[in-house]
């Protein structure tokens, strides 16, 4: 019997505060299956902490994130997230996807095949029995990225997934993502950087000063941004 979706996630008046300093101010957006939503916006824009918050690292000072009725610890059960540096386990490639798997209870006997899929997919398959210490942060992201790839998330959140890497490395990680997708998974991901966004995002949600001034398809976002603030960030003027 298939399980209903999480989907949609809907945010509505979201506000976090810390040390009387006000870090989001009255989110609200909803987020359907499908679409790759792209979390745009320059530093400080309070990208990160809206994904924290749906992926319940954090509790908001006020405002309701709901999945379709679905309490906080059902949807968490069926959502991952990659951070921007990820931790990695001190054993092998393949052993840090092994204990995915045992965590959440796939029978030894059904794993040799799943983390084979899932080395293939991310191009690791030559690192298997490589430390995962060992690897260099590109091959590390893609590590992350099969290690929650394997599990099969109905949602995929991404932090700045791919802010630390060269062009090359960059490219094998959206490549990674667009499958991940391509798969069935709804991605949200979070950058700053606007070429990444054009490439991946079907949807754009844009963020500044703690507040979403915008939420609208990517073409239309690019062509005629609504806000004085989106189009000054995508002239590049901060």
């Amino acid at each position: 019997m298939k399980l209903p979706s999480i989907l949609p996630l809907r945010v509505e008046k979201l506000c976090f505060e810390i040390d009387r300093r006000q870090l989001l101010h009255d989110l609200s957006f909803s987020l359907e299956a499908g679409a790759r939503s792209v979390i745009l916006g320059p530093n400080g824009a309070g990208k990160s902490l809206t994904l924290r918050l749906c992926h319940g690292l954090a509790a908001p000072t006020r405002g309701a994130i709901s999945w379709n009725g679905l309490s906080a610890v059902q949807a968490r059960a069926r959502q991952a997230m990659v951070f921007q540096r990820p931790v990695m386990l001190r054993r092998s490639v393949a052993a840090n996807i092994d204990y995915v798997l045992a965590c959440q209870g796939v029978p030894r006997i059904e794993r040799g095949a799943l983390i084979a899929d899932a080395l293939d997919r991310t191009g690791l398959t030559a690192q298997a029995r490589v430390s995962a210490r060992f690897l260099s942060v590109g091959e590390q992201q893609r590590l992350a990225l099969a290690r929650v790839w394997v599990l099969r998330p109905e949602v995929l959140f991404l932090d700045e997934p791919t802010a630390s890497l060269d062009p090359a490395a960059t490219r094998a990680v959206e490549d990674i993502i667009s499958s991940i997708h391509a798969a069935g998974t709804k991605v949200v991901l979070t950058t700053q950087n606007l070429g990444q966004a054009r490439r991946l995002a079907d949807e754009v949600l844009f963020m500044f000063n703690g507040r979403l001034l915008e939420q609208a398809p990517a073409d239309r976002f690019f062509k005629a941004p609504r806000t004085s603030e989106a189009r000054a960030f995508i002239e590049g003027e901060f």
